[in-house]
């Protein structure tokens, strides 16, 4: 076989450039958030949002609506009963974070198991990658398209909201109303993404590429455009692999997201757990010398 044969035969079939258009969307919208979720520490936020869709979702597809209305009002939900717990108990964040999180995902399965339908809602949970139809093109693409113009058009005020709210609020911008259309935003994203990976692992797509970015730059604008590359190199290297190996494509994309950042975890030239440590180890040998 040669090397065109095998970079073009896995794209022979429709299902296959389906699978790639709905992963670089998702790659790339989902790349773009998680620098804002990294930089104000959103992680777990990013987890909880992510995992509380799911009732939304369920909810949406037994009533018939669209699935981002369901996802977004759950997600505001999650956030609302979030505050409500820390702020009228002795729970702290973290502890309020994984209770809401827990039960409404929890909810949302005990939701798909006992609705009926002529289709397999699991690939909800765990994607369902290389079965998208046009529609479920369609949809992502358009809410991939609304949520990435909205970022990018309002990316100066979420980056000063992201690095210091308090000069946000002095030059007239509401800070809490950022977050709750950052959240919005992500709870949008999370119906995009759960098309390609499910809810499962929604949470790898919205904070590995930005914390993989986070580690190659000091600068916030280079890591809005790192972050999406390294997420869609990963879709396209992860889809190939799938595809070969006969693999789950939605597992092995988030895995090959997961590998790129255990390399410049350990190699970065900034920050890299080996390069720091022969830098040191270069410095104490001169210092000695």
């Amino acid at each position: 076989m040669s090397i065109f044969e095998f970079l073009l035969e896995p794209f022979d079939y429709v299902f296959m450039q389906r699978a790639l258009a709905v992963t670089v969307v998702a790659s790339v919208v989902c790349a773009v958030l998680s620098c804002w979720l990294v930089l104000i520490g959103w992680s777990l936020m990013g987890d909880a949002v992510s995992h509380a869709v799911l009732p939304g979702v369920a909810l949406a597809y037994i009533v018939g609506a669209p699935f981002a209305v369901g996802a977004v009002l759950f997600g505001f939900l999650a956030v609302a009963l979030i505050g409500a717990v820390r702020g009228t108990s002795r729970v702290k964040e973290d502890a309020a974070i994984g209770i809401v999180f827990t039960t409404l995902f929890a909810l949302g399965l005990v939701l798909i198991s006992v609705t009926p339908s002529q289709t397999d809602l699991s690939h909800i949970i765990f994607g369902n990658l290389l079965g998208l139809s046009q529609g479920d093109l369609l949809q992502v693409i358009v809410l991939g398209a609304i949520t990435f113009a909205i970022l990018v058009f309002k990316r100066h005020d979420f980056t000063l909201y992201a690095f210091d709210p308090t000069h946000a609020h002095a030059i007239g911008l509401n800070p809490r109303l950022l977050g709750a259309f950052l959240l919005g935003l992500l709870a949008l994203t999370s119906v995009v993404a759960l098309q390609a990976v499910g809810v499962v692992l929604v949470v790898a797509m919205l904070i590995i590429p930005g914390a993989t970015a986070y580690l190659l730059t000091d600068r916030f604008s280079h890591m809005l455009v790192l972050a999406p590359a390294i997420s869609v190199a990963c879709a396209i290297v992860g889809l190939y692999i799938s595809y070969y190996l006969d693999a789950a494509s939605g597992g092995m994309v988030v895995l090959t997201q997961g590998a790129a950042f255990t390399l410049v975890y350990l190699f970065s030239p900034r920050h890299g757990l080996i390069v720091a440590r022969h830098n040191a180890a270069r410095r104490r040998k001169l210092a000695t010398a």
